[in-house]
């Protein structure tokens, strides 16, 4: 994303409005600047995946990002068809065009460690579909947020875990994760409504305050049900986190969702 102070870049604007920079984003590595990674994020895949409990980690991180990239591309077609322009139209098919070469790579990469992609994706699909329901927006207004809001704490929930993967699996999950351009769109459209209506900002604050919540519920959801995604946060993978760390971790998201709220002129 191009960082200029033009509308086509009002989300990465008003992140800074809100004291938010690259560093301070969750899934920032927890070593000290400058120093070297250690551990499994020092290795390759290869040398990593020799655990079979971290490989069996990896791939249900791999499937867990793939069938969300896909409920992703499903989800965009849909919004589409709530555009009120041709313009937002067309700006949504090719987010949602994104997204889908990013299942795409997630696939991709599950077949080459010799997985099969759809079992990997499979344990996922009921609590990502589920979720999906119950969050299911309203109107064009609602769907922006959610795009904006449900998928950036996802996307922050995957680089806090990134930052303990091995060398090629980081890198691949952080280049997926990148920005598909909905984030600045849907700061540009959410702020000039509720400019233009600033009833309008009550009834958003409120139905982000529900993703947030149904979220983080999801995540933790879809953890406990997973054993080696479970001890990959909880310690004895990866560097793996300890008890303290995960509430800590969960801290950094709530903060980050704060800021991205403040960027849509929203009260978290």
């Amino acid at each position: 994303m191009e960082t200029s102070d033009t509308p086509e870049n009002a989300a990465a604007t008003a992140e800074d409005r809100a004291g938010e920079s690259a560093a301070d984003r969750p899934g920032k590595s927890p070593q000290e600047p400058g120093a070297e990674a250690t551990g499994v994020a020092a290795q390759d895949w290869d040398t990593a995946a020799a655990d079979p409990q971290y490989r069996a980690a990896v791939v249900d991180l791999l499937g867990a990002l793939a069938y969300g990239e896909l409920a992703a591309f499903e989800r965009l077609a849909e919004d589409a068809k709530l555009a009120p322009t041709l313009e937002d139209k067309a700006e949504l098919a090719k987010m949602a065009s994104a997204e889908f070469h990013h299942f795409e790579r997630l696939r991709d990469r599950l077949a080459a460690v010799g997985e099969r992609p759809t079992a990997a994706m499979e344990p996922f699909a009921a609590a990502l579909d589920g979720f999906h329901r119950q969050t299911a927006p309203s109107d064009w207004l609602e769907g922006l947020v959610k795009a904006y809001v449900g998928d950036s704490i996802a996307s922050d929930f995957y680089r806090e875990v990134a930052a303990r993967l091995d060398a090629d699996t980081r890198d691949l999950v952080l280049q997926v994760l990148d920005d598909t351009g909905h984030a600045s769109f849907a700061v540009e459209k959410v702020r000039a409504a509720i400019e233009a209506d600033p009833r309008v900002g009550g009834r958003l604050a409120l139905w982000a305050r529900r993703l947030m919540g149904e979220a983080l519920s999801q995540a933790q959801r879809v953890v406990a049900d997973r054993d080696a995604l479970s001890t990959m946060l909880v310690g004895g993978l990866a560097d793996g986190f300890d008890l303290a760390e995960v509430g800590r971790m969960f801290s950094r998201i709530t903060e980050a969702h704060t800021k991205r709220m403040a960027a849509l002129g929203l009260a978290a």
